[in-house]
């Protein structure tokens, strides 16, 4: 089967933002055109342009979610249009064009991932093999000596030279641990953990992708020198793809939640695995795509300055995120709380509760048995709309502010 060949004009819209049933991507064959977000997230360049071998629209496509860019033809364009559910038969006869878009969706979630750090928190610093031994400190403190030994014996052996050195010598030490760490006991692809064991450390390098096969994997993070839960993981899902894609530390932590078996997929077979298998490649840039989304939408709640419009818009991307359709009174059910929503956007459920009951006021949203109810999702679009246009208008007047 052959993929269509389309042609558009210059000036002419590809895609539009915020459209649904985004079901289809683009590969430039001939011509050029430019991407624009009507309000560019913070690191994020405002306007990209792009040429022939270059794609755009995957994210949403392969998501399942509404755009999250507007793509315009700079000149007159022929396009290859490839429906989402196509995507393993594009594998098969171009397999180089996947590892493209592997690779560039790898660099963008973590441009994102960064800068969602750095935004929410202001002590957040760049993966670095050194701070293994602050991960050990932390773990060793909490008196949880198997992660902390982990800790110590990865600095040992990455950064052999450390200024701490002696002090992750005399703690394995006293923990009666070796110095070295263990080599992994099973080089197959196969692989089995016990509960509680970890599978790698943010900060070291990586050298490998998991998939899960059974079990849950706890996913973590330090920030602000707290341990925070980013996810609990799943079987059938993927996780470590970034660092065997783009070569630097890994930037979280992978805990086994309950005993798991895993298959690991490393630098030297991931390509051929891709050509040889292309669902997994087509699984793997479904899960990024999804991710890239929810990231970006969370990068785009943080630039909105009204804690009131990043409270709706919390709940339009849930609702979305869900795949529920958004329409005049079409209803939703959250499964949250009025203190948990004001949490997920960093208020204080005390202090912050009147932002709670301003927004209880509309008639279509409601607790009920303590969870969050929308009668009506197309008003709660049109709330999240007026604020993010409100948060555009005030950064235009701040830029034009500074140009002065």
């Amino acid at each position: 089967m052959a993929f269509q060949m389309v042609q558009y004009k210059a000036n002419s819209y590809v895609i539009i933002e915020g459209k649904r049933e985004a079901n289809k991507f683009y590969i430039i064959i001939q011509g050029k055109v430019r991407t624009q977000k009507a309000m560019p997230v913070a690191g994020e360049e405002s306007s990209i342009t792009l040429g022939p071998g270059d794609f755009f629209g995957v994210e949403s496509a392969m998501s399942n979610h509404s755009r999250i860019e507007t793509v315009i033809c700079i000149t007159d364009c022929n396009l290859i249009e490839v429906p989402s559910d196509q995507f393993g038969l594009l594998i098969q006869k171009n397999a180089p064009v996947a590892m493209k878009i592997i690779r560039s969706f790898s660099m963008k979630l973590r441009g994102f991932d960064n800068t969602i750090a750095r935004i929410s928190f202001r002590n957040a610093v760049e993966e670095d093999p050194s701070h293994l031994f602050d991960l050990g400190e932390f773990w060793f403190k909490g008196q949880r000596f198997n992660h902390a030994a982990y800790a110590y014996q990865r600095y040992l052996q990455w950064v052999p030279k450390g200024e701490k050195i002696s002090q992750a010598k005399m703690r394995l030490q006293a923990m009666n641990k070796p110095l070295k760490a263990p080599p992994v006991a099973d080089a197959s692809i196969n692989r089995q953990y016990q509960a509680d064991d970890m599978i790698f450390c943010e900060n070291e390098p990586g050298y490998e992708l998991y998939i899960i096969q059974g079990g849950r994997i706890k996913i973590t993070k330090m920030l602000d020198g707290q341990e925070v839960m980013l996810a609990v993981l799943q079987p059938g899902d993927i996780f470590g793809e970034m660092a065997i894609l783009d070569n630097k530390p890994r930037s979280a932590t992978a805990m086994v939640a309950e005993p798991a078996s895993l298959l690991a997929i490393n630098k030297a077979n991931f390509e051929g695995m891709v050509k040889a298998q292309p669902q997994l490649a087509t699984k793997l840039i479904t899960l990024l795509s999804e991710r890239i989304w929810t990231a970006y939408r969370q990068l785009a709640n943080l630039m909105i300055s009204d804690a009131t419009g990043r409270l709706y818009d919390t709940l339009l991307t849930l609702a979305e995120k869900n795949h529920v359709r958004i329409a005049s009174r079409a209803s939703y059910n959250f499964d949250i709380g009025g203190k948990d929503l004001l949490k997920m956007v960093g208020l204080d459920p005390q202090s912050d509760e009147n932002l709670l009951m301003e927004l209880l006021k509309n008639r279509w949203l409601k607790l009920d048995q303590g969870k969050l109810i929308c009668l009506d999702l197309s008003e709660l679009e049109k709330q999240v709309a007026f604020y993010k246009k409100k948060a555009s208008m005030e950064r235009k007047r701040e830029q034009q502010a500074a140009a002065k």
